[in-house]
């Protein structure tokens, strides 16, 4: 409910998977914020999202693709011009892809492309976006009296408990030995750790997000939860986050993950 006083968000990776059903869900769940802004690398070929927005004016396509600065920057100024003086109130840091390599296959490409996309684009877009998401914090949001959370200026960056050190061990050591995706997902938790600590003083709350093993073209089909079921539980973490949240790594449930 709290996304009803959230102006704006901002979804990257929206034409399929958790990207899609993010902005469906926040379309259709009675609880919609101002401006939905669902960005994609082609619009052309993202039907289910046309017809989305076709029904729901709220709904804003924008082109992007995460691994050209070019498309970052074009996307900025389209965002800031539709935005004009309200600013972006949160950015869904969502766009990420799954090179598979275990150590005998793995290869300096690999690393590199997983890295661009999971770990180095949510940095240069939340950078390109920056100014959208300050002028935000600088207004405060509806019924607040400061504080942080999506009412005033958030990033939510999309990661994985695969991504964490800790849980890499015992049991699990010999499950999913992604070398590409694991490390790209740890290297993103430290980027939101560390964009946590350099904009808490703009009002500006960053923190990393686990949405469960989902079933989506990434996650398969063997996953147990259905990308309703996770959307679900992740906005309702959203909604309730607060600067106590800021720089936390939460599983969908709400729950601290260990980094």
């Amino acid at each position: 409910m709290n996304f009803k006083n959230c102006r704006s968000v901002l979804v990257t990776g929206a034409s399929r998977g958790l990207g899609l059903q993010i902005v469906e869900s926040l379309a259709t769940g009675g609880f919609s914020p101002g401006k939905i802004i669902a960005t994609v690398r082609n619009p052309a070929t993202a039907q289910r999202l046309q017809e989305l927005a076709e029904a729901h004016p709220n709904i804003y396509i924008i082109t992007l693709d995460v691994v050209s600065q070019e498309s970052i920057d074009k996307a900025a100024e389209e965002v800031g011009q539709l935005l004009q003086e309200e600013g972006l109130n949160c950015l869904i840091n969502n766009a990420g892809i799954n090179v598979v390599a275990d150590f005998q296959t793995v290869t300096a490409e690999m690393m590199v492309e997983n890295f661009r996309t999971n770990s180095v684009a949510p940095l240069m877009i939340t950078k390109a976006f920056l100014p959208l998401l300050k002028h935000a914090a600088s207004r405060g949001g509806a019924g607040s009296a400061g504080g942080m959370g999506i009412h005033r200026a958030a990033i939510i960056n999309i990661t994985s408990l695969l991504g964490s050190v800790e849980l890499y061990w015992g049991e699990r050591a010999n499950t999913f030995k992604w070398y590409p995706y694991r490390t790209s997902k740890s290297a993103l938790n430290m980027v939101t750790r560390c964009m946590a600590v350099d904009l808490e003083s703009e009002g500006i709350l960053c923190m990393a997000l686990h949405p469960g093993w989902v079933r989506t073209d990434m996650g398969g089909q063997e996953a147990p939860l259905s990308p309703e079921e996770s959307i679900s539980s992740i906005l309702s973490v959203m909604g309730e986050l607060t600067e106590k949240d800021s720089g936390s790594f939460l599983h969908y449930t709400g729950e601290p993950l260990p980094w």
